[in-house]
């Protein structure tokens, strides 16, 4: 991003909802690049900058996916808008992904990302996250990934778990433990949304009981799958959160107190996500509160929907 002035005043401009002045930080940062670092293949993926300020306008684009993959989910909503000014629009995407985003509008070709092997550039190139700033346009709305109809109002309530992020920041992960509170609800189902490693956790004696104990598909299409049959998601910050609040799905977020840019700090709303509430820490590291607040929420979900059923059986 530049200096670390610069990319604190991006962040704020950012969580104030000022993408103006944004893009006026993005510009500065742009403009001071020296074209021969672009698309350095000395830096981790995730430091390399990519658009050298090629308008996309009437040419083919390639738009590589350095970032996450709740990253790359959350700045897909922009491939279509991208794509209306394009000659065509290639994704080169995290192989997890590639089946998910295949079907979203505005993608030509959908590339699995291989190390060894990264595509050529086009005559323009971007990463996912530049395209905000290419096109220099605020979010498009939620939901912008197609799911099915959401699940009847019926007992059992359904219930997504994912408690741990990426091992990047293990502080952003919740021990499954302290969520087995939601599984002793009465009238609550468990559905695991967990991926990687942890998933391994459903399996423990004392964990708490899963739909789906030896799910480990870690493709992303299989788990929004799984998203669009449930009643609700709760989820540490990682794809799955993505995931959920680009489906239009209900869901709570468990978010650490020093939480990333993209989580309003004074606000249990997720702008980016609309579907998505917000439970964060009070204290660092204190997963207290906020589990307890979405156990809570979880139990009114419970109670709304036997409320449904009885006024259809009364009627």
């Amino acid at each position: 991003m530049g200096s670390v002035d610069l990319g604190a005043q991006w962040i704020a401009a950012i969580r104030a909802g000022d993408w103006e002045a944004a893009w006026q930080i993005n510009d500065r940062v742009l403009a001071a690049r020296d074209p021969a670092t672009q698309d350095d293949p000395t830096l981790p993926y995730h430091l390399r900058w990519v658009w050298d300020g090629t308008p996309p306008d009437g040419k083919p684009v390639l738009v590589r996916c350095y970032h996450g993959l709740g990253d790359t989910v959350q700045f897909a909503r922009y491939l279509p808008v991208l794509r209306e000014r394009a000659a065509r629009v290639t994704l080169e995407v995290h192989p997890d992904l590639a089946g998910l985003l295949g079907a979203t509008p505005g993608v030509d070709r959908v590339v699995p990302f291989q190390l060894d092997a990264p595509l050529p550039p086009e005559p323009c190139t971007l990463e996912i996250m530049e395209i905000a700033h290419v096109l220099r346009l605020p979010p498009p709305p939620a939901p912008y990934l197609a799911a099915p109809s959401a699940p009847p109002e019926t007992r059992p309530l359904r219930v997504g778990l994912c408690w741990q992020a990426g091992g990047w920041d293990p502080a952003r992960s919740v021990p499954l433990a302290l969520l087995a509170p939601i599984a002793r609800l009465p009238g609550v189902v468990l559905v695991s949304l967990q991926r990687g490693p942890a998933a391994e956790e459903v399996l423990a004696p004392d964990a708490p009981p899963f739909l789906n104990p030896r799910d480990r598909s870690l493709d992303a299409a299989e788990t929004a799958r799984l998203i669009a049959g449930l009643h609700l998601v709760v989820t540490v910050d990682t794809v799955v959160a993505h995931l959920a609040g680009a489906m239009g799905r209900l869901g709570w977020v468990l978010l650490r107190r020093d939480a990333d840019w993209r989580w309003p700090q004074a606000a249990d709303a997720a702008p980016w996500y609309p579907s998505l509430r917000l439970a964060r820490q009070d204290e660092e590291g204190d997963w207290t509160d906020p589990v307890g607040d979405v156990t809570s929420a979880v139990a009114a979900e419970v109670s709304r929907l036997a409320r449904v059923r009885r006024a259809r059986v009364g009627s």
